[in-house]
């Protein structure tokens, strides 16, 4: 589904890109991922997506910078960026946050 496929929840494609890189990060990084604090970043992103205006939403399909601040933001909010946060931050001192995917390595931001 793309941003501009109509759908009855417009956070639908943002929420299935950010669990992917979800999983995508706790893997790479050999870690279980906290599930309920990875549910309630879902939950906080969708609310995130819904409050902005139709437009910017429009806009998000085309800006992976703009989603992945949102996503930041969501993974935050959430408390998400607490959990595992001694042994995250102890990974990328070291050097293993390399072997992320750009994609998911702007999480690691928030460990340090």
């Amino acid at each position: 589904m793309t941003a501009s496929t109509p759908s009855s929840d417009p956070a639908a494609p943002w929420r299935d890109e950010f669990r992917q890189q979800l999983e995508v990060f706790y893997a790479k990084l050999k870690l279980a991922p906290p599930y309920h604090s990875v549910e309630k970043a879902i939950t906080q992103l969708t609310a995130l997506v819904r409050i902005l205006p139709a437009d910017e939403q429009g806009r998000l399909a085309g800006n992976s910078e703009n989603r992945r601040a949102l996503y930041r933001k969501a993974f935050k909010e959430s408390g998400l960026h607490q959990k595992h946060r001694g042994i995250i931050a102890g990974l990328a001192k070291s050097g293993q946050g390399h072997e992320l995917p750009d994609e998911c390595r702007h999480f690691l931001e928030l460990f340090a």
